[in-house]
């Protein structure tokens, strides 16, 4: 939900320039806490998340410690929907004014409204993409999350899909699933149905898992080090034969220079996942990771991981020969990676 333009001195109409950059929304989140003495986070905690009802969320900060103000702020899809509605009703909030007048009547900006030059009918404006032919605007997330507020509609739609989500074709099926003006009866078959159909997508099912060879034992609690690499892996050690199967890593840290952190990652071995603690740093940072394994062969094992919050998946596969192991990475939107490492102490 970044942007960053530019004027000419022609006039205030004129020699207009439209850049996509993170650097505005992180500009404004230092400034917030210049004027205020506070963090981003802990402002929008007094001004916005309590006055919505808002009280789960994950805000990631910069190396220097300021609420990073381009995204990674991690909501659930009803906090999303709280933060729409409070647009769609020109910024109240049961009966008080949260944001400044003005502000949320996103469509209405048209002097300061700057166009995507690779969409003429896709504009930006305070942070929000803007599709005025449609009468629609979006706040944009990683990974199809998106806030989408339909004004002449009177409906905000959250989704949280892990693919991008076309734009076009999310507003023009929500425009199409609008069938009247005003409230339709009920229809208990409907009700159900939907009610069915939500149940069903929230229970996770096994997949299938491969037998445990001998080799378990053998390698389970070995520690394997790596020579330096850019996912910054510094060891890793699996632990697959106790009660509380896991995976310990060791990261190297940018912030201070040369240190490290631990991390601990359960591992469902049953062919469901495990969900483990936030992670800071590495290939998917400020991601909960929820972990599952099975052994692909003898001397192969897989763990499959999402990323709750952040909608990513990734996939590590361990490859052992001897006191040798060879260590590949594939993530979504990301280069492939591979590493080898070898037995040795973690300290």
């Amino acid at each position: 939900m970044d942007a960053i333009h530019s004027r000419s001195s022609d006039g205030p109409c004129a020699g207009r320039h439209f850049n996509y950059s993170n650097g505005e929304p992180d500009l404004v989140s230092a400034i917030i806490t210049k004027l205020t003495g506070k963090l981003a986070e802990d402002y929008a905690r007094e001004k916005l998340f309590e006055p919505l009802g808002i009280t789960d969320w994950h805000w990631e900060r910069e190396p220097e410690g300021l609420s990073i103000g381009d995204g990674m702020l991690t909501l659930l899809p009803r906090d999303m929907a709280k933060i729409g509605y409070l647009y769609l009703r020109h910024g109240q909030w049961e009966g008080k004014q949260l944001l400044p007048p003005g502000w949320a009547d996103v469509l209405s900006h048209s002097l300061v409204t700057m166009h995507a030059s690779y969409d003429p009918n896709q504009s930006y404006s305070n942070f929000m993409w803007v599709f005025p032919d449609k009468h629609v605007f979006m706040a944009t997330g990683l990974h199809g999350q998106l806030i989408s507020v339909f004004p002449d509609l009177d409906v905000v739609a959250v989704t949280t899909a892990r693919e991008y989500v076309r734009f076009s074709t999310l507003i023009g099926r929500v425009t199409a699933a609008v069938k009247s003006a005003s409230a339709l009866p009920p229809d208990p078959n409907a009700a159900e149905l939907l009610a069915n159909a939500i149940k069903d997508a929230a229970i996770e099912r096994p997949t299938a898992v491969g037998p445990t060879p001998e080799l378990a034992s053998a390698i389970s609690g070995r520690t394997y080090k790596f020579p330096d690499n850019d996912l910054g892996l510094k060891s890793l050690t699996l632990f697959l034969t106790g009660p509380n199967p896991h995976l310990e890593y060791e990261l190297s840290l940018k912030n201070p220079p040369h240190s490290s952190a631990i991390y601990d990652a359960p591992i469902g071995l049953d062919g469901l996942f495990r969900k483990g603690s936030p992670t800071l740093v590495g290939i998917n940072p400020g991601h909960i990771p929820a972990l599952k394994g099975t052994w692909l062969n003898g001397q192969t094992f897989e763990i499959d991981s999402e990323g709750l919050g952040q909608g990513r998946k990734t996939r590590y596969r361990f490859s052992f020969d001897g006191a040798k192991l060879h260590f590949h990475l594939t993530a979504e939107q990301a280069q492939d990676m591979s590493l080898d490492g070898e037995q040795g102490d973690l300290r």
